[in-house]
């Protein structure tokens, strides 16, 4: 899901602790709590009464914040979009990290929602949530599913490396057969649902204007990357995951990591990376003074594939072709 910044700041917040069949609401600075059902009637409901309350006490615009679940909270950001609320879907370690600052070590499902909506009142940036839209979402899912396609081929193929038993191979080489037919069968849906919308096939042709960038990189990122173009190049890489993080100390200097971001997005960059160390002559000359300074084969793919993401993203930004694919 993309996200936008927040204009200002809320003082009126209502969280959701979700749960698959129920949530537990917390709202400040009410500080009051109950439980209902994860049902679209009742969060309805229960925002309708919200808004109500907050127009009667002029509390200012109301923020929902709602704690990513992988898809139990999609009845709430529905209901709270449709009513025009303001919405962030936390991320969960934040959250927990949150929590320790505030010397919370107890997790129960109500407080949880407490620490949800303090989060919300308390935190400043935080990024409200946009929807994705419906060809956005399709890829996504699209996107996912070759993934697993693609990890089960993998897992069948490593089965067969050691399977003995001729029934046993048997099996192996047709699901691996019929796994083949159903990636090829995803792979023609991604492209033809790219070909059919003007944006994303703009986007995918940009992108594979860079040497290395081919069509699963180009797809792999609009489906997981959907903010590309609006990014500046630190967040680019940061969401990326590919964003070398300090560790200094007094007179101690650690060595800077890559931490957290997208790991579907840093795959294929890996992959795309390593095509562009034999292929593209920007790339490969800018690996080869890298590893002429004495840097380990780790370190210079990683600056490749964060060279990658940050020049992808001015292409998509800029709208023009990477400027190294034609003549001078």
């Amino acid at each position: 899901m993309t996200m936008n910044p927040t204009q200002a700041p809320f003082k009126h917040v209502v969280a959701f602790e979700v749960a698959k069949t129920s949530l537990v609401v917390h709202r400040l600075p009410a500080d009051e709590q109950c439980a209902i059902a994860n049902a679209r009637p009742a969060i309805r409901r229960l925002l309708r009464a919200e808004v109500r309350r907050n127009a009667k006490a002029r509390l200012g615009p109301l923020l929902i914040v709602v704690e990513a679940t992988g898809g139990y909270e999609r009845h709430v950001l529905d209901a709270a979009l449709d009513l025009g609320l303001a919405c962030h879907r936390a991320h969960g370690s934040r959250v927990r990290f949150f929590a320790r600052y505030l010397g919370l070590i107890a997790k129960t499902d109500r407080i949880d929602a407490r620490l949800l909506a303090t989060y919300g009142l308390k935190t400043e940036r935080l990024r409200l949530f946009r929807p994705l839209r419906p060809e956005e979402q399709a890829l996504k899912e699209l996107q996912a599913r070759r993934e697993e396609i693609q990890q089960m081929l993998i897992a069948e193929g490593n089965r067969l490396e050691h399977a003995g038993l001729a029934s046993v191979v048997r099996s192996i080489k047709t699901h691996i057969a019929g796994l083949r037919k159903a990636l090829d069968a995803i792979e023609a849906e991604i492209a033809a649902l790219i070909d059919a919308n003007e944006s994303l096939a703009r986007k995918a042709r940009l992108m594979r204007t860079v040497i290395g960038v081919g069509p699963v990189t180009a797809a792999t990122l609009l489906a997981n990357m959907p903010e590309l173009g609006s990014l500046t190049k630190g967040e680019a890489a940061r969401l990326a995951g590919l964003a070398p993080i300090n560790r200094d100390s007094g007179k101690a200097s650690a060595p800077r990591h890559i931490v957290a971001g997208r790991g579907a997005v840093r795959r294929c960059l890996y992959m795309a990376a390593l095509v562009a160390l034999k292929r593209n002559p920007v790339l490969k000359a800018f690996a080869s003074g890298l590893r002429a300074r004495g840097k380990p084969f780790k370190v210079v793919i990683t600056a490749v594939m964060r060279k990658l993401i940050v020049t992808l993203n001015a292409i998509v930004r800029d709208g023009e072709p990477w400027n190294h694919a034609r003549p001078a």
